[in-house]
């Protein structure tokens, strides 16, 4: 068996080792990241070494979106870098309540977290069932996995690397919540290469190209994205 390098970089260091025979990538860089503090996340998985970072001074933290977020999450669609890709709602705040606070008070199959880094407010995660929504259900590989959707809302830390990091830590924290599902799914669109590099950077497998139906009766053309829970997480 071909062993996989791994890289875990703390400040100027980087140490480095490789997954051992049935070691997933994530204890694999617990292991080798003991001697420095805090925990390893997602640098860059995507290429034939597997980059992590350990970084005291960022603070990422998923918690629960209350309705008290919702002014936020209306200036976050409305901003141009995300409404570009995010095209089922309009951002107007009556619609954003009216369409994401069932999600808040649990009384639909989709779950809202806030993005915090560092104490602030940056972007949001999404995530569902996939079996939960027949219709996508019919298109996905596995109607058992756990979807997602996000986005960074502030424009100020967009393109600064924390992409597959805030996947990491949702990913991290979906591995207790949904502990027999053993894939992510998201399916960006085609031509959405910021979102796709994310997911690469994240351990995800670009697959399918399908039309998804939306909520408006068009189709748009998506990149179904599959991460191995087991072999990545464990």
């Amino acid at each position: 068996m071909v062993q996989v390098p791994v890289v875990v970089r703390h400040g100027a260091r980087e140490l480095t080792g490789a997954v051992r025979a049935g070691e997933s990538w994530a204890d694999a860089a617990g292991r080798i990241a003991t001697t420095v503090p805090g925990d390893p996340v997602a640098d860059d998985l995507s290429g034939d070494v597997l980059r992590f970072a350990v970084d005291p001074d960022q603070r990422i933290v998923l918690r629960a979106m209350t309705r008290g977020d919702l002014p936020i999450l209306s200036r976050w669609l409305a901003a141009e870098h995300v409404r570009r890709w995010w095209h089922d709602t309009e951002p107007a705040l009556d619609r954003v309540v009216a369409r994401y606070g069932p999600r808040i008070d649990g009384t639909t199959p989709t779950r809202m977290w806030v993005v915090d880094l560092n104490g602030h407010s940056i972007g949001f995660v999404q995530d569902y069932r996939i079996r939960d929504h027949p219709d996508f259900a019919l298109l996905t590989p596995d109607p058992d996995a756990v979807g997602l959707d996000y986005a960074i809302g502030e424009p100020a830390w967009v393109g600064r690397g924390l992409g597959a990091r805030i996947l990491w830590t949702w990913m991290r924290r979906a591995r207790h919540r949904f502990p027999d599902a053993t894939a992510y799914f998201a399916a960006p669109h085609h031509a959405n290469a910021a979102s796709l590099r994310t997911l690469d950077k994240a351990g995800f497998v670009q697959g399918t190209w399908f039309d998804e139906p939306q909520r408006g009766g068009g189709v748009e053309t998506v990149v179904g994205c599959t991460l191995d829970v087991r072999r990545v997480l464990g």
